[in-house]
């Protein structure tokens, strides 16, 4: 029976935490979408850079300056702003305690040299670091339609970024432009003020790339994490380098001091996204692209070979339904494993890169060097 209290207790605990948070707007759904609450709406884009009420639209120097010049304020003088060579620019600062909602954004140039960080409270080590293009699962540069509930990608190269990213300080958006010629961004973050629930933990995400991979057969995604969390996504970009299929290696996790061995391990590749025998459509025997609301193969590079050596491909998997848990310390590794002669397994060399996405208590660890090939 003082079991039983006892685990009613901490339901109804948990309960309350979630009615609370649903109630001061830090959690929002289609089913409590109707809840009114005392949080705060913000934004900020080029045409109100510090988010402040009735701020907006004020502008009289920017980007659209030339088009309204018979207009005049308020007709669009700065949707965008330049990120010039070499440079880095703050999209954003806030002060907490918050939670960001939304990003829109469509930045002009190379994906892969444009360094999206995100800090959290002050930090000087960032939670986010990566790629733009990579951390809106779009990985080779190129357009890539993603129909998820945590990443949107729609025409022509709009990024929509729908992970919840709670604060209770203050945080700070930058873009880095690394490459020889300027870049243009428009973009927006709509985010609310409100208390922040005790349990709740911060957004992470970090990107890695081997190219070909440094141990033949095995891909690192995540090492070295350290603190109480739960992991909850993967986005890869996957050259091969063979003939033939590349999907059979698996997933592991290895969590709260695995060592040798992991607590999960998947059956997969295409098993890990979801997805079952090569993803190939069994009538045109080619790759079949899909892109659903947790998982896809999004993207097929040339989209009508098969098979074959330099083929690209970006997949997703998002872990919203499934977060995998760790209490003290995260691995998370990806076999690089294919076929040859007499039904035998081939170690594969690909080119691939990654981005894992996960919540977990500060502080965190500090991120290995950016490495960009």
């Amino acid at each position: 029976m003082k079991m039983l209290i006892t685990l009613l207790g901490a339901a109804l605990t948990c309960l309350g935490t979630a009615r609370a948070a649903e109630a001061n707007g830090f959690e929002t759904s289609l089913g409590n979408l109707s809840r009114v609450s005392n949080a705060k709406s913000r934004s900020i884009s080029p045409e109100n850079f510090t988010g402040e009420k009735g701020k907006a639209g004020m502008a009289t120097e920017g980007t659209g300056k030339r088009a309204a010049r018979e207009l005049g304020a308020p007709w669009k003088i700065s949707p965008s702003v330049v990120i010039k060579a070499g440079t880095t620019f703050t999209l954003g600062e806030i002060k907490g305690p918050g939670s960001i909602q939304q990003i829109w954004m469509t930045p002009t140039g190379n994906w892969r040299k444009s360094i999206i960080r995100f800090y959290w409270d002050g930090e000087s080590e960032p939670s986010v670091e990566c790629p733009v293009g990579d951390f809106f699962a779009c990985g080779w540069g190129k357009y890539c339609q993603i129909n998820s509930l945590a990443i949107c990608v729609n025409p022509g190269s709009a990024f929509n970024c729908y992970w919840p990213m709670p604060f209770r300080k203050s945080a700070r958006i930058t873009m880095q432009n690394i490459d020889s010629k300027d870049m243009v961004v428009y973009y927006q973050i709509n985010y609310t003020l409100t208390d922040v629930p005790k349990d709740a933990g911060y957004f992470h995400a970090q990107f890695r790339q081997e190219a070909p991979l440094k141990e033949k057969g095995t891909y690192t995604i995540l090492d070295g994490i350290t603190g109480h969390g739960q992991y909850v996504g993967t986005y890869l970009a996957w050259e091969v380098h063979s003939p033939g299929w590349w999907g059979e290696g698996e997933i592991k996790f290895y969590m709260d001091g695995d060592k040798e061995f992991p607590t999960i391990c998947g059956t997969g590749t295409e098993d890990y996204f979801c997805g079952s025998y090569n993803f190939e459509n069994q009538e045109t025997k080619k790759y079949q692209v899909f892109s659903t609301p947790y998982t896809g193969l999004a993207q097929v590079l040339p989209p009508d070979k098969v098979y074959e050596v330099g083929q690209k491909f970006g997949l997703y998997r998002w872990h919203i339904q499934d977060p995998v848990r760790f209490e003290k310390d995260l691995r998370v590794t990806i076999q690089a494993l294919g076929w040859k002669s007499e039904g035998r397994y081939l170690q594969l060399e690909d080119n691939i890169s990654s981005v894992g996405f996960w919540y977990q208590k500060e502080p965190h660890a500090k991120f290995p060097a950016l490495n960009l090939k």
